[in-house]
């Protein structure tokens, strides 16, 4: 018993020493765990003191930088508006210089220049304006050239900038007429295309809103072309000058451009009307003193050509369609001291519509009144086996004569059937209220009566002997309206039969036509028979 509770002590103290052993122990441990917080708590906040510190010193560095940075943005922005000021201010006074030169001086300079340029000698007068916008140029209200006052018009000149500084140096880029009259003649008849043979590389020469007028031989005025725009310049690829102009004559707008090739010594042009349909390409060769050219001619999808040659005195022409075996063939010479003008031509089949419809080319053209003209003198005549729309009728010989301002067809001539034999003279075909109007007598002479009869379905009992029938005819091509009167049937004249056929108008279909002028002429046979 005794022993049990010695060991029982022994264990309790044992146990209080251990528990003491361990206290002692975590407590060492809990002041050794604090004290390694302390150092590890003062270790981060230094740590962080120091970052601080640095963000701080970063902060206020790049604050700077971007103040600075401001700073010299705005310094350089004002500098570069100064500079910019500073340069148009010197580029203004450069362009103004030319407000300094010396006027008499200055016009002399540009006429030698223009004489230089174009081989033309220029007046300028000494009323003139100067403009640097939008490049320099003079502007002179009034100049003349070709030794005629009457050319007076305004011009303008282009002048390089590089040359600004020396007046006496003075370099013109180009030139611009502009309301000019161009009065030509036998003497400056080729004025337009002799300015082609100059050079336009480093210069251009343009003419606008101005008048053309042409002269024959006694100074009288043939017509008056218009000039919208015509330019001179260099083509630098195929290294040749050209023209280009949109022109009118006659209330008819077109346009042409002219090509002058140096090296081939060859003159290319284009002359197009969209409002006629036409179109003109000419070749021209002039290597030697008599020139040679070919033109070929577009008109309503149909195509023609022309070879011609011609020398200071005279002009022939051969004229044909673009074919093997052509429809047509015209040809002639023109005499050009004095003009006179003899032709000829021959046609398989005639359109009677170019002759009588108010649209075609041919009445348009003679409705411009061009060739009523005091000094044009032609002759020319046509000769057509057949006539189109007019099966019966063969055998044309149109003649066409201009004189003294005077166009007739005298002495035309047709048949039908080789029975009936037709006659133009005494004609005129004049312009009266804007229409075309022919005027002249006709005389039919029958060979054969009974033909006549038969074409018109005459009855029997009025089928009287007929030679000769003799009227005068007034026809108006735009209203298809004919007046006769005058009509005589042998010799005779039948009152009955005039006042039939005093006036009948033509229809638009062709049956209609027929029925209408076969009864006509059945009433007319009927008052002549009695």
């Amino acid at each position: 018993m005794f022993k049990h509770n010695f060991f029982v002590k022994i264990l309790k103290k044992m146990d209080q020493f251990i528990n003491s052993l361990f206290k002692i122990k975590l407590n060492k441990l809990n002041s050794l765990l604090k004290i390694k917080l302390n150092k590890l708590n003062s270790l981060l906040k230094i740590k962080l003191n120091k970052l601080n510190s640095l963000l701080k010193i970063k902060l206020n560095k790049q604050n700077f930088i971007f103040k600075k940075k401001k700073l010299a943005a705005f310094t350089s922005y004002n500098r570069t508006l100064l500079f910019l000021l500073g340069v148009i201010f010197f580029i203004l006074s450069y362009l103004s210089i030319p407000y300094f030169y010396n006027s008499n001086k200055l016009i002399d300079d540009v006429e030698n220049q223009l004489s230089k340029n174009l081989n033309i000698n220029f007046n300028l007068s000494e009323n003139f304006s100067y403009s640097f916008f939008p490049r320099p140029y003079f502007e002179f209200e009034d100049v003349s050239f070709l030794n005629q006052v009457e050319n007076l018009g305004k011009m303008k000149v282009y002048i390089s900038i590089s040359k600004l500084l020396s007046p006496s140096k003075i370099k013109i880029d180009d030139a611009i007429l502009n309301k000019v009259n161009f009065n030509v003649n036998k003497e400056n008849y080729n004025f337009f295309t002799e300015l082609l043979k100059n050079d336009f590389s480093n210069f251009t020469f343009e003419i606008k809103n101005s008048n053309i007028f042409y002269h024959n031989i006694k100074n009288d005025v043939l017509f008056i072309n218009k000039i919208k725009r015509l330019k001179y310049y260099y083509d630098t690829k195929k290294l040749s000058n050209v023209l280009i102009a949109d022109n009118e004559i006659f209330n008819i707008p077109y346009s042409i451009k002219f090509k002058n090739d140096f090296v081939k010594k060859k003159i290319s042009s284009v002359i197009n009307s969209d409002l006629l349909t036409i179109k003109f390409e000419n070749d021209l060769n002039y290597k030697n003193f008599e020139k040679e050219g070919l033109v070929k001619f577009f008109y309503n999808k149909k195509k023609s050509r022309a070879v011609y040659n011609f020398s200071k005195d005279f002009f022939k022409f051969n004229f044909s369609d673009k074919s093997l075996d052509p429809n047509f063939i015209y040809k002639g010479t023109i005499n050009l001291k004095p003009f006179f003008s003899e032709s000829s031509g021959h046609i398989k089949e005639i359109n009677s519509n170019e002759l009588l419809n108010p649209n075609s080319f041919l009445v348009q053209f003679l409705k411009t009144e061009i060739l009523n003209s005091k000094n044009l003198n032609m002759n020319t005549s046509i000769n057509a086996k057949k006539i189109t729309s007019f099966k019966d009728l063969i055998n044309l010989v149109l003649k066409v004569k201009i004189s003294e301002g005077l166009i007739d067809i005298n002495k035309t001539t047709f048949s039908w059937l080789d029975k009936i034999d037709f006659k133009i003279s005494d004609s005129l075909l004049h312009v009266k209220n804007n229409n075309l109007v022919l005027d002249a007598l006709i005389t039919i002479k029958i060979s054969d009566y009974n033909e006549l009869y038969k074409f018109f379905q005459t009855p029997r009992n009025y089928r009287k002997e007929i030679k000769k029938i003799e009227f005068n005819l007034s026809y108006n091509f735009d209203q298809f309206t004919a007046n006769l009167n005058g009509i005589k049937v042998d010799e005779l004249i039948n009152q009955k039969v005039n006042k039939t056929l005093n006036q009948f108008i033509l229809k638009d279909n062709k049956l209609q036509n027929r029925i209408y002028f076969k009864n006509l002429m059945n009433q007319a046979f009927k008052f002549y028979a009695g």
